[in-house]
């Protein structure tokens, strides 16, 4: 961005301040190098956020079995995680778009982390039952509440420092890591569980969301600042700054927004596909223990997650390709939501009638890799239809994907403890990613609207 000046010193700083600060204060887009490191440490942070996020689903069984729980009490902790997280995408996103998602990520990184890392200790705190699930409870809501800053943060940075025909890839491949992250936790963290108890794998956990908060704010962020303000006069550059016009900082028409049926449309599909991930995230290895007892845990934690890393960065790189050979953009997105949303549905409605553990694994593996091809649609969109509020949009959805959260998986678990059924629990899914592809097909569209 250059600012007019009125004379050869105003002009000689206007320069140096747009190459030496502005690449990065004024919302410059990355250079190739710069987007591959930010890209690598961003799929690393999603990585430890979903490897934290998922080390309670992976531990309920134990836990269960060491603290008394019934189903109803496991979903009930399950899904507390969901309440906190519903409460800060939006101030997220806000902030994120405000003052940037590299100043918010370390700071909301720290508190997960350690969150989880005292989990062990605050699930034995006291022995009361109800008393121990209490404060286990708002442990997970306040552990939701820190991870709710994450996606937003670095959507928003997406949306700024990223041009429209690299986004789905950059935003699909960061997305991945939290499949990583899940595989991870659930190859590594199931041989901890199994040699060293459930303890020592939210202890791992805490630890690598910790590291990679140090990373990223000590080595990245540091030498991001350094390359752009080395030796510049903050003297010079206050006096110059306050003599210039202030930028008007614009709000987001949010009764635009509301008016709009692709908005909504957008709220409903996401909403629906959080709806299935999270119920798979949350009850996938109680499915497979309970169905098939002596299947390996690291077998079943890890194949679905393993093959969704390949499919949700080629759903990014898939969809690039097809913008960048003419296709509109909202066809696209729709295709890359078709085959989330109508896939997903298709295999939950063929697990049901599944009768072995290799057809079950193939099927649930399945669900999991049309979900990768949800970070190419749905889920980048909001950068498509408010690129300069992509963080507060993408809050606002991020906000409904979370209800599911704590309704769906505790609902799994309420049906799960009345019915013993699980086909009870995938064909119910099942229906409501069906509605929320035919709502999206409908009304969805990645044009610019505000």
């Amino acid at each position: 961005m250059v600012i007019p000046s009125k004379g050869d010193e105003d002009s000689s700083f206007t320069v140096s301040v747009n190459e030496d600060v502005g690449k990065t204060v004024r919302g410059k887009l990355w250079t190739r190098q710069e987007k591959k490191q930010w890209s690598i440490a961003l799929f690393m942070g999603c990585s430890a956020l979903y490897a934290c996020r998922t080390v309670m689903p992976l531990c309920v069984m134990a836990i269960s079995k060491d603290l008394e729980w019934d189903k109803t009490e496991s979903g009930t902790v399950l899904s507390s995680f969901f309440w906190g997280y519903t409460l800060t995408q939006f101030l997220g996103g806000y902030l994120s778009d405000r003052i940037g998602g590299d100043v918010i990520l370390p700071i909301a990184a720290t508190l997960w982390s350690l969150l989880t890392f005292w989990t062990p200790v605050l699930a034995t705190l006291v022995s009361d039952k109800h008393m121990g699930i209490t404060i286990l409870v708002i442990s997970r809501v306040m552990l939701g509440m820190c991870q709710g800053f994450h996606y937003p943060g670095f959507t928003s940075m997406i949306a700024k420092k990223v041009s429209e025909k690299e986004r789905s890839f950059t935003y699909a491949f960061i997305a991945a890591g939290s499949h990583l992250g899940t595989l991870m936790c659930g190859s590594l963290g199931s041989l901890l569980l199994e040699r060293y108890g459930w303890e020592s794998a939210f202890y791992a956990c805490g630890i690598g969301g910790l590291a990679w908060m140090l990373f990223v704010r000590y080595y990245l962020i540091g030498q991001y600042r350094q390359k752009y303000i080395p030796e510049l006069d903050s003297m010079v550059v206050a006096e110059k700054m306050a003599a210039r016009p202030k930028e008007k900082t614009s709000s987001v028409p949010w009764l635009v927004l509301f008016a709009t049926p692709a908005f909504w449309s957008l709220i409903v599909g996401h909403f629906c596909q959080s709806n299935a991930f999270y119920i798979l995230l949350s009850w996938l290895p109680s499915y497979f223990h309970e169905n098939y007892p002596s299947a390996k845990g690291w077998v079943f934690n890890v194949v679905p997650w393993l093959v969704s890393i390949p499919s949700s960065i080629f759903s990014g790189w898939f969809a690039d390709h097809l913008i960048s050979k003419g296709y509109s953009v909202t066809l696209v997105r729709k295709l890359m939501a078709s085959i989330n949303l109508a896939g997903v549905a298709l295999f939950l409605i063929l697990l049901t009638y599944t009768t072995t553990y290799a057809s079950s694994l193939f099927c649930m593996a399945m669900c999991i890799c049309c979900s990768g091809f949800h970070n190419s649609g749905i889920a980048v969109n909001p950068q498509d239809i408010a690129p300069g509020s992509a963080g507060s949009v993408f809050g606002i959805m991020n906000m409904a994907g979370a209800i599911p959260g704590f309704v769906g998986v505790y609902m799994a678990g309420h049906i799960l403890e009345a019915t013993h059924s699980w086909n009870a629990v995938f064909n119910q899914t099942a229906m409501v990613c069906l509605f929320g592809w035919v709502v999206y097909s409908l009304f969805g569209t990645a044009k610019k609207i505000v």
